[in-house]
């Protein structure tokens, strides 16, 4: 799918790694211009590399998605410059350390909260007004994990990061944005690695792939 140089950017946020970097990628193979967020400098530079590689261009925006006021000021500057945006994609996420739930660590729980369930509320509210054209989508990705042994702390906050997504995608139906929930294959990320440690790797889907397959999905092809 080709698009001019009027196309409005997709914002991808948790951009640095894994799929988010992927389908930031795709995105700019795409057309888009991508506006790409995460904490991690290096991730995101990697990243620009890649996009240009493939012709596309980012605009890099080193920020924690829990800083308040750099979320205020990245969404009032994207409507400055651009006026909106075509897509916003979510991947942003804490996984904290799989632990009995008895045995949660304080730090880890306030971090999930703030990542997955916090920071993705006040998200919606500021991207909301962004997400205007026809064909604005809005898309997450599900991780069932709630009630999982041990993933007391990412299941419930990612569960709680879900459930307020499908809301939003409830409330929208008529009015617009397109919101998506979707579910992407396990996949051969360092996170997964961290949580199945000794995984025979060779059966799970490579980032890249997944993310050809989920815009395939998004945009109906």
């Amino acid at each position: 799918m080709e698009h001019t140089k009027d196309t409005l950017p997709a914002l991808v946020t948790g951009a640095s790694r894994g799929l988010g970097a992927a389908l930031a990628l795709g995105l700019a193979e795409r057309g888009y211009p991508v506006i790409a967020v995460a904490r991690t400098v290096g991730g995101l530079e990697d990243l620009d590399d890649r996009i240009k590689a493939v012709g596309g261009t980012a605009t890099l925006a080193p920020l924690d998605v829990t800083n308040d006021g750099a979320m205020q000021h990245l969404c009032r500057s994207i409507h400055d410059r651009w006026g909106g945006l075509s897509l916003w994609v979510h991947t942003a996420l804490h996984t904290a350390p799989l632990s009995p739930a008895q045995f949660i660590d304080t730090k880890d729980w306030d971090r999930s909260t703030a990542v997955n369930v916090d920071a993705t509320r006040r998200l919606i509210c500021y991207v909301a007004p962004l997400l205007t054209t026809p064909d604005a989508k809005a898309v997450f990705f599900d991780d069932p994990r709630g009630g999982a042994k041990f993933f007391g702390a990412y299941g419930a906050t990612k569960a709680a990061q879900i459930a307020l997504a499908q809301s939003w995608a409830a409330e929208t139906v008529r009015t617009g944005p397109q919101v998506r929930v979707l579910t992407p294959p396990p996949l051969a990320t360092a996170t997964r690695a961290r949580f199945f440690p000794g995984e025979d790797r060779s059966v799970l889907t490579q980032p890249s792939d997944a993310a050809a397959t989920l815009l395939d999905e998004i945009f109906g092809a």
